[in-house]
C-alpha cells in the first residue's frame, strides 16, 4: 500500500451546509485542489456519518481525488450526521430528490466545471445508481461499488423471494441504532440537542416496514433500476467482488446498461463487501484509485484514457483453495471478456444423477435438519476473520449431495449457474437451497457459490404460488455468480437442503420435499480459457492513498469471538453468537471519543423451525471532553414467529450524560 505524499494539486477542504428547496441544509466536507481553474465534482452520498464512521475511508480517497483535480464531495443523508431533517427509510424519495438536488448544487458552484461523478460503495453505491436513474443533466459517470440494481430479491431483505433472517434482522436492528444516534456539536453548534430530539421523534424501525412487503411490489421496485435500465444515461463503472452478495449486479448492469446503448464496464475481482485498494481480506488489492481516475478523467475531463478500450467485463477467476473463514489473498489470475454473455462462456448442463444410480429410490427425500445453514458465513463479508464459510463437509452432511466423478481436466466458470429440480412437495410452503462446492481427493468441501428459491414465489416475485401439497413439478432457480476454476481430480458437488437458518427464515410446516434426481441437473456457465492467450495480460496499478486519518482503535477489555457456534446436545438447541466487527472503540484526532458494541444472536431447535429467533443488541457512546459532550443510545432487538405471524420487538433508550433524553419500545405483529 503506497501513501501518496505530493499530489500534481494542493488540497484545501471545507465544510459547508449544502441547502435544499424545503430549508433543510445537508452536511457536506469539500475537498478542493488549489487552482484557479473550474474542475469536475465528484459526489458521495451516504447516511454513515462523515465526521466521524467514514472519516478513516473517506481520508483515504476524498484528498488523493482533490490532489488529482477534482473536487471530492462527501455528504451526509438527510436526518444522519450533521445533517437537517429525519430519515424515515433506505433509498427513500426524498433521498433520492435531495440528492439530485445536490448533484445539480455542486454543478452550479462557481469552482466546478459543470460536471459531476458520483461514486460510492453499498448504500453510496446504490443511490449513485438510483440517482444516475433521474438522468439529472450534470452527472455523466458514476462509479458504483458492491450495489445491486434489485431491492427485492438482491439487497439485505429477500433472497429467491425466501425472507432473509440474518440481514433482515440484523441490519434493521443497525439502523435503529444509527438512525439514533445524536449530531455532533462540534459540528452542528447549539442547535445539536433540538435536531436530535426531532430526528428520535421520528424514530421507527425498518423492519416494520420491509416485513410488510413480502413480495415484490411498487415499494421494492422504487429504487431497483432494473425496471428501467434505459433511464440510465451516465457512463457507468460497475464494481463487485466475489464474495459480496451483491456480486451479481455487475454481470446484469454490463449485459443490459449496452443493450440500451449506456456506456458501461465491469470489474469483479475476490474481494469482500469493501472498495478494492483497501488490503483488506481477501485481496490482492488493486490500484483502485487509479483506475476511477481515468475513468473520470475521461468522462468529466475529455481526455482520451483507454477506458473503453478496455474489455467490457474485468473479472478474477478464483483457483481453488482449501475451505477458511479467511484467506490473505485468493490465487488466479484477470480475465477479460468483450461482450456478456461472453463467446467464450457455455452453459453445460450436468444431470444430477444416472438414471441407473437411483432404479431403486426414484425420489429422494430432503428433510433438512433446522440448524443447516450454521456454517453459511457472513451474509456481509467485510475482511473480518471469521466472515467465509468454513469446510462444508458438515453442512453438507445435512443434505443430499450429487458429485460428479473426478474431473479429467481443469473446468473454469465464470457467471451463474442454474439448477432445475423436479420435486414433489407435501406442502403449501418450503424452501429449497442449492449449494455449488469444489471437493478435493481428501473430501474438503469448499463453497463456490448457492442459491434459494421459496417454492411460494416459483411463478413470480411478485405474487405468492402455494403449492398443491403431494405435487410433483419442476423448478428452476439460478445461483449466485462465480469465478472459480475446479481443478483435474476434484469432484463438483451440488448439495440441496430445505432449510438454511440463519440465511433464511423457516417456514411454519419445516417440510421438505422430495427430488427426482434423473429428470433433475444443473447448468454451469463453462468458460474457454483458450481465447486467453491472444489477449494482452490485464494488470492494475498497486493500491495507492492519500495520508490516513490517525484514528486511534481502542481494544476492547474482555474481547469475543467474532463467530462462535454452540449445540445444546439435551435440548437441540444450536445458537450462533456474533459480533459484526464494525470497528469497534475509536478515538478520532478532532478529540471524538467513540465506542461502540454490538452483538446478534440466532437460535432455532434442530427439530421445529418455529423455535427460530434472532436478537441484537447495540450500545454506541460520543464523548467530548472538551465541551463536557457524553451522549449514548442503547437499542436492543428481536424477531421471533408463531405459524401465522412475524414478532418483532424493539427498544431504543437515549442519555444526554445521565438525563434519559428518548426511551421507547414498539412490538408489531406481522402476517407471514
Amino acid at each position: 500500500m503506497r501513501i501518496r505524499e505530493e499530489f500534481p494539486y494542493g488540497v484545501l477542504h471545507d465544510d459547508v451546509r449544502i441547502p435544499l428547496e424545503d430549508g433543510t441544509r445537508l452536511y457536506a466536507r469539500i475537498w478542493r485542489p488549489v487552482t484557479e481553474e473550474p474542475v469536475p465534482a465528484l459526489l458521495e452520498y451516504l447516511p454513515y456519518r462523515l465526521t466521524d464512521w467514514t472519516a478513516p475511508r473517506d481520508a483515504q480517497r476524498h484528498p488523493w481525488y482533490a490532489g488529482h483535480g477534482y473536487a471530492s464531495v462527501r455528504v451526509d443523508v438527510r436526518g444522519n450526521g450533521n445533517s437537517d431533517g429525519v430519515m424515515t427509510d433506505e433509498y427513500s424519495e426524498q433521498e433520492i430528490v435531495d440528492g439530485v438536488a445536490v448533484v445539480e448544487w455542486l454543478a452550479e458552484q462557481p469552482w466546478c466545471s459543470g460536471r459531476v461523478g458520483m461514486f460510492g460503495i453499498s448504500w453510496g453505491g446504490f443511490n449513485a445508481l438510483q440517482i444516475a436513474a433521474r438522468a439529472p443533466e450534470p452527472l455523466k459517470a458514476i462509479v458504483t461499488v458492491c450495489s445491486t440494481d434489485d431491492r427485492y430479491d438482491n439487497d439485505v431483505h429477500y433472497l429467491g423471494g425466501a425472507v432473509l433472517g440474518i440481514d433482515m434482522h440484523a441490519w434493521a436492528a443497525t439502523m435503529l441504532a444509527f438512525t439514533a444516534r445524536p449530531p455532533d456539536p462540534r459540528y452542528a453548534g447549539a442547535g445539536w440537542r433540538e435536531q436530535w430530539t426531532t430526528r428520535l421523534e421520528s424514530l421507527e424501525p425498518f423492519i416494520h416496514t420491509w416485513l410488510s412487503h413480502q413480495q415484490r411490489d411498487e415499494y421494492w421496485k422504487h429504487g431497483s433500476v432494473c425496471e428501467d435500465y434505459g433511464s440510465i444515461k451516465a457512463a457507468v463503472l460497475a464494481v463487485g467482488g466475489w464474495h459480496d452478495p451483491y456480486r451479481d449486479t455487475v454481470f446484469r448492469l454490463v449485459e443490459r446498461l449496452t443493450e440500451h446503448g449506456t456506456p458501461v464496464r465491469g470489474l469483479i475481482g475476490p474481494w469482500s463487501h469493501q472498495y478494492p485498494d483497501r488490503g483488506l481480506p481477501p485481496g490482492p488489492a488493486i490500484g483502485f484509485l487509479q483506475e476511477t481516475l481515468r475513468w473520470w478523467d475521461h468522462w468529466l475531463s475529455d481526455e482520451d484514457t483507454d477506458v473503453i478500450a478496455e474489455p467490457l467485463l474485468r473479472s478474477w477467476i478464483c483457483e481453488s483453495v482449501r475451505p477458511a473463514t479467511t484467506y490473505q489473498e485468493r490465487p488466479g489470475r484477470w480475465v477479460g471478456d468483450d461482450s456478456w454473455p461472453s463467446s467464450q462462456v457455455t452453459m453445460t448442463e450436468i444431470a444430477l444423477a444416472h438414471p441407473v444410480e437411483v432404479a431403486d429410490a426414484r425420489l429422494l427425500p430432503v428433510r433438512s435438519a433446522q440448524h443447516t445453514g450454521v456454517d453459511a458465513g457472513r451474509f456481509f463479508p467485510i475482511g473480518n476473520p471469521g466472515d467465509l464459510p468454513p469446510d462444508q463437509r458438515a453442512e453438507d452432511g445435512r443434505s443430499i449431495c450429487f458429485d460428479t466423478a473426478p474431473l479429467a481436466g481443469r473446468l473454469e466458470i465464470l457467471g451463474r449457474a442454474s439448477i432445475r429440480v423436479r420435486l414433489t412437495c407435501r406442502a403449501e410452503r418450503a424452501n429449497v437451497i442449492a449449494r455449488l462446492c469444489d471437493v478435493a481427493p481428501d473430501g474438503a468441501s469448499t463453497l463456490v457459490s448457492r442459491g434459494v428459491l421459496n417454492l411460494q414465489a416459483r411463478a413470480g416475485r411478485d405474487r405468492k404460488t402455494p403449492w398443491t401439497p403431494g405435487e410433483s413439478a419442476d423448478v428452476e432457480f439460478e445461483l449466485n455468480s462465480a469465478g472459480h476454476a475446479f481443478p483435474a481430480g476434484h469432484r463438483i458437488r451440488v448439495a440441496l437442503s430445505s432449510a438454511y437458518w440463519p440465511w433464511i427464515w423457516p417456514h411454519a410446516e419445516g417440510a421438505g420435499f422430495e427430488v427426482d434426481a434423473a429428470n433433475s441437473s444443473i447448468r454451469l456457465p463453462v468458460r474457454d480459457p483458450q481465447p486467453d492467450a491472444a489477449r494482452p495480460e490485464l494488470t492494475f496499478a498497486e493500491p495507492e492513498h492519500a495520508a490516513p486519518l490517525e484514528v486511534r482503535v481502542n481494544e476492547p477489555a474482555v474481547g469475543r469471538p467474532l463467530r462462535a457456534v454452540a449445540r445444546d446436545v439435551a435440548t437441540g438447541v444450536w445458537a450462533m453468537d456474533v459480533d459484526p466487527g464494525y470497528g469497534g472503540s475509536r478515538t478520532y484526532p478532532d478529540g471524538l471519543e467513540c465506542t461502540e458494541a454490538a452483538r446478534d444472536r440466532y437460535w432455532i431447535q434442530e427439530r421445529d423451525p418455529l423455535s427460530a429467533r434472532a436478537r441484537s443488541d447495540w450500545s454506541i457512546r460520543l464523548r467530548r471532553d472538551e465541551l463536557g459532550w457524553d451522549a449514548r443510545v442503547v437499542t436492543a432487538s428481536e424477531t421471533r414467529c408463531t405459524a401465522d405471524s412475524y414478532i418483532v420487538e424493539n427498544s431504543a433508550k437515549c442519555y444526554n450524560g445521565e438525563e434519559v433524553v428518548f426511551e421507547k419500545t414498539w412490538r408489531v405483529e406481522i402476517p407471514r
